[in-house]
């Protein structure tokens, strides 16, 4: 924070983004709770979540979705991320004079479909209009809340040495479906977000295994981002193998040819699970038997060292640091 200007660097998940949050957020306003999850707890009767988010994709429209369905299905996956199933959402859109009207009615009635199938409704919202050039067709931000059934207790700070780390399917889809079609690039294989509404998924995984200690859902910043995110927050050390980690051909011929790393891109339907070594087959199981967690699969584990860091065993059998990035490797991707 020594320029006193904010960069795109600043909204894309890593170090940069990290130390604004703390520097300038939480330190005006923050409750006093350690911060690192997506959904907070409500104080008061009942055990509900609550959440919000902003979404500026470009281009609003990509292979897999659009900027609607990745607004409902972000929400809903934060909600899950705190082992909630959703309750309902609301929306707020800035709209750019000149958006076509047939643009925002896709949009909606991709939020609609998407709702739906995570049987939530989108109860209330507002919409304002700026003028031309002053916002870049349309931004949303949605909020949510959710219930979390007795017994459930996940958090970023639940990680316990022992813990087997999974991930519900291939990383680095959406960011590259997103990047591919803002800069026109053709692949032999079309990439496709992952863009997908993880209520169900979680709730099959949470009643196969109850003893499941830490959700997230790794959008800004991938994998290798998310996975720093719970070695500090629960102050373990985190090794995962690079070759255990699911990554699609198609993606990583992309990252590949464009110099980037899978595990920093973004996904949109994938969820991080730290569970007990006892439940960790069941896990699998589960999430393996859902249609968003076919290709599911364990990717390390958490060790006994308290260094809040991130080990990768590389292919050639070395290790190195996975850190946080601090470069903005794929910005307004969400």
């Amino acid at each position: 924070m020594s320029d006193d200007r904010v960069l795109l660097a600043h909204g894309d998940g890593g170090q940069l983004m990290a130390e604004l949050i703390e520097s300038v957020f939480m330190s005006r306003l923050g409750t006093g709770e350690p911060p690192g999850d997506d959904a907070a707890r409500l104080e008061g009767g009942g055990r509900f979540v609550f959440t919000t988010d902003a979404f500026v994709v470009d281009p609003i429209f990509f292979p897999g979705g659009d900027i609607g369905k990745l607004a409902v299905c972000g929400t809903i996956n934060d909600l899950a991320a705190a082992g909630a199933g959703p309750l309902a959402l609301s929306a707020s859109f800035i709209l750019e004079e000149g958006l076509l009207i047939s643009d925002l009615e896709r949009v909606v009635g991709s939020m609609a479909e998407a709702a739906e199938e995570a049987e939530v409704k989108v109860i209330c919202g507002d919409t304002k209009v700026v003028p031309r050039g002053r916002a870049d067709r349309v931004y949303i931000s949605t909020s949510g809340v959710g219930a979390v059934p007795d017994g459930v207790n996940v958090s970023g700070a639940g990680a316990r040495p022992g813990d087997v780390l999974l991930i519900s399917g291939p990383v680095g889809d959406h960011g590259l479906a997103v990047l591919s079609r803002r800069e026109g690039l053709e692949f032999d294989s079309e990439i496709v977000s992952d863009c997908a509404p993880l209520a169900g998924l979680v709730q099959a995984l949470l009643t196969a295994a109850p003893d499941v200690h830490v959700l997230r859902d790794p959008t800004r910043g991938g994998l290798a981002t998310a996975l720093n995110e719970i070695a500090r927050q629960s102050g373990v050390t985190i090794e995962i193998d690079e070759s255990l980690v699911p990554v699609r051909e198609s993606v990583a011929a992309a990252c590949e040819l464009l110099g980037l790393d899978p595990l920093y891109s973004a996904n949109e339907g994938k969820m991080i699970v730290a569970v007990s070594e006892s439940e960790a087959e069941s896990a699998l199981r589960a999430l393996r038997s859902h249609g968003y967690g076919a290709e599911a699969a364990a990717v390390g584990g958490v060790l006994e060292e308290s260094t809040g860091q991130v080990l990768l065993k590389t292919a050639l059998g070395t290790h190195r640091i996975l850190d946080r990035h601090v470069g903005d490797q794929l910005p307004r991707i969400c």
